[in-house]
C-alpha cells in the first residue's frame, strides 16, 4: 500500500477511448447519411484533457486498437498534454467506434461497434501508477457494459477504496447503450456510487439510479449508498451540490450554447482539478463553502464548452474562467 504521503497530485481517469463519427447531414438516419465527421471520444479522455488544460496532472489509462484510429485518439491526447503512459494499443482487437445521425424527428440514430475498450484486463493496468495518483476518476460510459472491462474497472473501485485514495464516479449512463438493460446498469452504478468521495450525476441518472422524481430525495438515496458529496448538474440551471447535511443550487452564468457535448465532462474535470491540488483532498469534502466555490468554477468550465463546437477543443483554459 502507498503511504497517503507519497502520492502525487496526478488524476488518474480509468475508462474508454473512442472515435465518436458525427453524421452532418441533419435530419437523416444512418442509412442515408452520407458524410461524417471523425472526433476523439469518451468520457474519462475528456475529463482527462479538461484537467490538463487547467494546469493539472492527468493520465489516462484504458486501451485502443493498434490501427490508425488508435494512434489518432493517442496522439490528441498527448497534443493536449495528457499523459498516456497507460493507454494500451490492441494488436487483437480494432479501436472502438460510435456513429451517430440526427434524424427529422429529433432522436438519434445510433450504431455502436465495441472494440478495444472492452478488452482492458485487470493484470495489464499499471498499478503502481493507479495506487500513486491522488485521485481516481471512474466515469465510463462503457465500462459496465461486458466483461474483461466490467471486472476490470470494479475490481479497481474496490482496490481504490481499500488503499484510502479519492474516488470520484460519474455513472454516465447512455440509453442507447443499454437497452433492455437498465436495471443492470442501475445495479453496477450502486456498487461505484457506494464507494465514491465525489459523485456526479445528471438529473436523468438520478432520477434513473434512485427511482426518486424529486431531487433532493435522490440525492439522499445516493448518500445513504455511500456516497460523500454529490453533484447533480442541472444544465443552465446550474449544479445542486450536497454532502448529506447541505444542499444548495449553485447558479451557473448564462451563455448562447450551441454544442453541449463533453460539458459535463468538463465540469468533473474542473472539479477533479481543483481537488488535485490539494495535499489531502478528501480533507474539502469537509468545507461546504469550499465546494460551493470549487462548483462556481467548474459550472463555467462545463458554460464555456457548450458555446463551442467540439469536445476537448473546446475546453477553455484556467485564465478564461477566473
Amino acid at each position: 500500500m502507498v503511504i497517503k504521503g507519497n502520492r502525487n497530485s496526478s488524476v488518474v481517469c480509468l475508462g474508454e477511448l473512442l472515435i465518436d463519427f458525427f453524421c452532418t447531414n441533419v435530419g437523416t438516419d444512418l442509412v442515408k447519411g452520407q458524410n461524417f465527421e471523425k472526433q476523439a471520444g469518451g468520457a474519462p479522455a475528456n475529463v482527462c484533457a479538461t484537467i490538463v488544460k487547467l494546469g493539472g496532472s492527468a493520465l489516462f489509462s484504458g486501451k485502443v486498437g493498434n490501427d490508425p484510429f488508435g494512434h489518432f485518439l493517442k496522439n490528441t491526447l498527448e497534443e493536449v498534454g495528457v499523459d498516456t503512459s497507460m493507454l494500451l494499443l490492441d494488436e487483437n482487437n480494432l479501436t472502438t467506434l460510435a456513429f451517430v445521425s440526427l434524424k427529422e424527428n429529433g432522436e438519434r440514430d445510433f450504431i455502436f461497434n465495441r472494440g478495444a475498450d472492452a478488452n482492458l484486463k485487470e493484470d495489464e493496468i499499471d498499478k503502481e501508477k493507479m495506487s500513486s495518483a491522488s485521485i481516481l476518476h471512474f466515469g465510463s460510459a462503457t465500462a459496465l457494459l461486458e466483461e474483461p472491462f466490467q471486472s476490470t474497472y470494479l475490481n479497481s473501485i474496490c482496490s481504490a477504496k481499500k488503499e484510502g485514495q479519492f474516488i470520484s464516479f460519474d455513472p454516465n449512463y447512455r440509453a442507447d447503450l443499454w437497452k433492455g438493460k437498465v436495471e443492470k446498469f442501475v445495479e453496477l452504478a450502486k456498487e461505484g456510487i457506494s464507494s465514491a468521495d465525489f459523485v456526479k450525476v445528471s438529473n436523468d441518472e438520478l432520477n434513473i439510479i434512485s427511482g426518486e422524481d424529486e431531487i433532493a430525495n435522490g440525492v439522499q438515496r445516493l448518500h445513504r449508498l455511500g456516497a460523500n458529496t454529490v453533484a447533480v448538474t442541472l444544465g443552465k440551471n446550474g449544479t445542486l451540490l450536497s454532502n448529506g447535511k447541505e444542499q444548495q443550487i449553485i447558479p451557473s452564468i448564462k451563455v448562447k450554447s450551441i454544442d453541449s457535448t463533453g460539458a459535463g465532462d468538463a465540469f468533473v474535470g474542473a472539479m477533479l482539478f481543483q481537488f488535485s491540488k490539494e495535499n489531502e483532498p478528501k480533507t474539502v469534502l469537509e468545507d461546504f463553502e469550499r465546494l460551493i466555490k470549487m462548483t462556481l468554477i467548474s459550472n463555467k468550465v462545463g458554460a464555456v464548452v457548450c458555446t463551442r463546437l467540439g469536445a476537448i477543443t473546446a475546453i477553455p483554459t484556467l485564465e478564461e474562467v477566473i
